[in-house]
């Protein structure tokens, strides 16, 4: 009886080690994968030459040319990639935290050769003026961060449902992150 009982301890330890070794490689490859998702986005970056190479439209200002939830993919090269009229781009504001898509309705060159844009959402009335704030009525090169020169319709969706319902964000990162760490080989 003593014996079964040692065999059956002994077995028990090499099974708990190895769980523990499982549970680590889990983490590992958790890790890795979240390391792979990162390196991806910041060679995107590099590419594309714009700190947000992709991004989600989050209104229905620009529809019915680029729906809610689509995803825009940004080149932006100053030199090489030229704005001109009818772009759909991406332009940050200093006092707005979150950046706005629409569309270059007029280009302003001035004698120095700068660029300075205006821009109007295709679902909107009025141009963008009143966006820009009240001592701005052009937009200048520096506060565009790209031209749009590819879109995935609605594949950004996930991103608005977990903006607008913050608890499914929580759920879903908590299910993926258990389903990484527990889940089968």
């Amino acid at each position: 009886m003593m014996e079964m009982l040692q065999t059956f301890l002994f077995y028990w330890r090499r099974f708990k080690d190895l769980k523990k070794r499982q549970m680590i490689l889990q983490v590992v490859n958790l890790g890795m994968l979240l390391s792979a998702a990162l390196i991806m986005y910041k060679t995107f970056m590099l590419i594309s030459n714009s700190e947000s190479p992709i991004v989600v439209v989050l209104s229905g200002s620009m529809e019915p040319g680029v729906h809610r939830g689509d995803l825009l993919l940004l080149t932006n090269y100053d030199k090489t990639d030229r704005l001109v009229s009818g772009d759909i781009v991406v332009y940050k504001l200093p006092e707005r935290p979150v950046p706005i898509v629409h569309r270059i309705i007029k280009i302003h060159e001035t004698e120095d050769r700068k660029i300075d844009v205006l821009s109007k959402g295709d679902n909107n009335i009025p141009d963008d003026r009143d966006l820009y704030g009240p001592y701005r009525k052009w937009l200048t090169r520096p506060m565009i961060a790209g031209r749009a020169f590819a879109f995935l319709p609605y594949a950004g969706m996930l991103t608005i449902i977990m903006n607008d319902y913050p608890q499914v964000k929580y759920v879903l990162l908590l299910s993926l992150s258990l389903f990484a760490l527990v889940g089968a080989d």
